[in-house]
């Protein structure tokens, strides 16, 4: 053994984003004399409180080195308890205060020398940052380790209670379903880990509308639909729309009359149930064919977006693509820059924000014949540079959908989110902080989300307040009809009318059938298939029943019969003198007749004293 023994403080390369413990590395010299093997316990407890227990395990792999002392840094703003111990009793952590959380420096009492000995040690400390509570969900992110290779072994296990559940996804996926992780699996993609079965959203948004004409107009505002992963419900329109539509891509359009010169705010309030899993879309060809045209921003007769379809052919090496290839722009976020487009984004892929990994993704797409489309929205996040979103006009986020044959759905991914994470799997499962507000297919520009409906003195305003409720949301299913089918008709004509359906309930009114019967007039059965209404919407739905005998009076009723709702309303098909209209025109011919006789009567009269 080489007789003089330095003394060494490793300082092992840890280069993790909070690393899997957050620990920040700091680069030594030695670190190849070491082997370095990690198993990392997290035990969180029912209120959030994580133990960290980390038994760190280094072995010499030269006779001319031991470690004397350990240093690392440590990630999180408040842990507390730390305590450090080796083969030979406690150790006295130093701890100080870093810029992004705190360095630890702990020294040993036992000094492992020789080739092949072990410095075996743990560190333990809690925390409140490992384990959050958004809502409903309970989320647990650990970001991955940035040289894996530095590490002979490194297994994290994470612990947490009964009370979570079972996980709603594990990233990286795990066939078991267990949560442990190794080296080769953790990689660089990190940890996510979520409990729940939905999140719920609380929100409250406001539209700025203007009519500079002088003369009146009707404008419309994009309110946030219903989607495969998301159910809206809608408790306040202040003012109350005059109608609200649903158009080609789903989304729910709200219709306002503007006087001449009118100025008006409207402010719309509700919650929405945001889940993991699509329901299924069945679409038609027609659709298949919008959802693969190129348009404005998706350049897919581009002979370089052709040339990446013809190569990449499939959504999840498009996905790796597009991740890999642009890079998040961080000082667009708050600059008005041009949209880019999928062209400009391959040839600028420095310079992209959400929209440009959503175009190139949507553009690419298409060009292999893959139905894709937009989606613009709010999202959550808890760290703007792993998860950045946009605050132009406030709108929030914006990201792609393509829709898979095999599964029948729409399926969301997040580029952006996957290349900011630096790998986290945003392609095979998402997440529950995706709030979709409006979706672009059959355009790539219209319809604008909330938060795009402002002028140049509220540019500044927040129009789009977002937040976390446990509360369930309040759901409300009602409809109301109205008929406009004359309750006096004449006999012998048809009698034709109008029935309204009003969707007066805070949640979606699927499409159904209203049954109009009538055991008096003819047909005595109609089935009329109404489509779905958005909340605070109606449709109009024409009713006609055949002309009774116009020599008899008839009376009798008919029943509206919708959503399990009915309404009987009556109808008198009467002699056609009988009726107001009738009554009123054989009065008016009558006086037409003698005002006819009397200016006859009176002409012959004068011609008679001449």
């Amino acid at each position: 053994m080489v007789k003089l023994i330095m003394r060494l403080v490793i300082k092992v390369i840890l280069l993790f984003l909070f690393l899997v413990f957050f620990v920040q590395p700091k680069q030594t010299y030695a670190a190849t004399n070491f082997t370095t093997d990690y198993h990392v316990t997290y035990t969180i407890d029912k209120s959030g409180v994580t133990q960290a227990l980390l038994h760190i395990v280094l072995t010499n792999t030269s006779s001319q080195f031991y470690a004397s002392s350990y240093k690392m840094q440590i990630g999180f703003d408040d842990i507390t308890n730390v305590k450090a111990t080796d083969a030979d009793g406690p150790l006295q952590p130093q701890i100080t205060k870093a810029d992004d959380g705190y360095a630890i420096n702990v020294t040993f009492n036992h000094k492992a020398v020789g080739l092949g000995s072990k410095q075996d040690f743990t560190l333990t400390f809690d925390t409140t940052k490992l384990a959050r509570h958004y809502g409903k969900i309970w989320e647990i992110d650990i970001p991955g380790i940035a040289n894996p290779n530095d590490f002979t072994n490194f297994v994290i296990e994470l612990k947490v209670p009964p009370s979570f559940g079972q996980a709603s996804y594990i990233k990286p996926s795990q066939s078991d379903k267990a949560l442990v992780f190794t080296k080769e699996t953790l990689g660089k993609s990190g940890i996510s880990v979520a409990f729940g079965d939905k999140q719920t959203y609380k929100y409250n948004l406001t539209y700025h509308l203007r009519n500079p004409n002088l003369y009146p107009i009707t404008t419309e505002i994009a309110l946030p639909p219903n989607t495969n992963y998301q159910n809206v419900y809608i408790n306040n329109i202040t003012p109350k729309p005059n109608n609200v539509t649903q158009d080609k891509d789903g989304n729910w359009i709200a219709q306002f009359k503007l006087m001449s010169v009118q100025k008006m705010d409207v402010h719309v309030d509700g919650t929405t149930d945001v889940s993991l899993t699509p329901k299924p879309i069945t679409l038609s060809a027609e659709e298949r064919k919008a959802y693969t045209q190129e348009a404005k921003y998706w350049e897919t007769s581009s002979d370089k977006i052709r040339e990446l379809a013809d190569e990449l052919r499939t959504p999840d090496a498009i996905y790796a693509y597009v991740v890999n290839t642009l890079k998040y722009d961080f000082k667009r976020v708050t600059q008005e820059k041009p949209r880019l487009g999928a062209l400009g984004a391959f040839k600028n892929p420095s310079s992209a924000v959400c929209r440009e990994y959503t175009d190139l993704f949507i553009a690419i797409a298409r060009a292999a014949g893959i139905p894709a489309r937009e989606v613009d929205g709010y999202a959550y996040t808890d760290n703007a540079r792993q998860k950045p979103l946009s605050q132009e006009k406030d709108v929030l986020h914006v990201w792609p959908e393509y829709y898979d044959s095999q599964r029948g759905t729409w399926v969301m991914v997040d580029p952006t989110w996957g290349s900011t994470t630096g790998g986290v799997d945003y392609f095979n499962v998402n997440d529950f902080s995706h709030f979709a507000f409006v979706v672009k297919g059959y355009s790539s520009e219209y319809p604008i989300p909330a938060g795009g409906y402002k002028f140049t003195d509220d540019a500044v305003s927040k129009d789009v307040q977002v937040e976390f409720t446990t509360d369930d949301p309040e759901v409300v299913s009602r409809v109301k009809t109205e008929s406009t089918v004359p309750a006096l008709a004449i006999a012998g004509l048809p009698i034709s009318g109008n029935i309204t359906v009003k969707n007066t309930g805070s949640t979606y009114f699927q499409q159904q059938i209203l049954y109009v019967n009538s055991k008096t007039f003819l047909p005595d059965d109609q089935a009329i298939v109404i489509k779905g209404i958005p909340p605070f919407g109606k449709t109009v739905v024409p009713v006609t029943f055949q002309p009774t005998s116009f020599l008899t009076n008839t009376t009798g009723d008919y029943t509206i019969l919708v959503a399990g709702n009915s309404q009987v309303h009556s109808i008198t098909s009467a002699l056609f003198y009988l009726t107001p209209t009738g009554g009123g025109i054989i009065l008016g011919l009558f006086a037409f007749i003698i005002l006819i006789i009397a200016i006859k009567s009176r002409s012959l009269h004068v011609s008679r004293r001449k």
